[in-house]
């Protein structure tokens, strides 16, 4: 039994090192992709170019109309893939 103890540790720990290092790796690689994303949309706006609209949008406008924005929201991120705050915010610019 007491011969369990050190190599149960060690698995813990070593599970522990690769779940951190991939959380890194993952916030590294979301963090790129948003500058991207930033880039991407300031070539097109310079271009004076839209991005195509998907038709489910037209969906979040009625509604918006409606004064549904909660369910706005969840058919954003059900489209997008967007998190939750994201969504809210791209809702509230439709809003405007």
């Amino acid at each position: 039994m007491d011969s369990l103890l050190p190599g149960t540790a060690l698995l813990v720990i070593a599970l522990a090192m690769v779940a951190s290092s991939t959380d890194r790796r993952s916030k590294t690689l979301d963090r790129r992709l948003q500058r991207l994303e930033r880039k991407v949309d300031l070539l097109l706006a310079h271009a004076g170019i839209e991005e195509p609209q998907d038709a489910r949008m037209t969906e979040i406008d009625e509604l918006l109309r409606q004064g549904k924005k909660i369910q706005a929201i969840k058919v954003h991120r059900e489209l997008t893939g967007a998190g939750l705050a994201e969504a809210k915010e791209a809702v509230e610019r439709r809003m405007r």
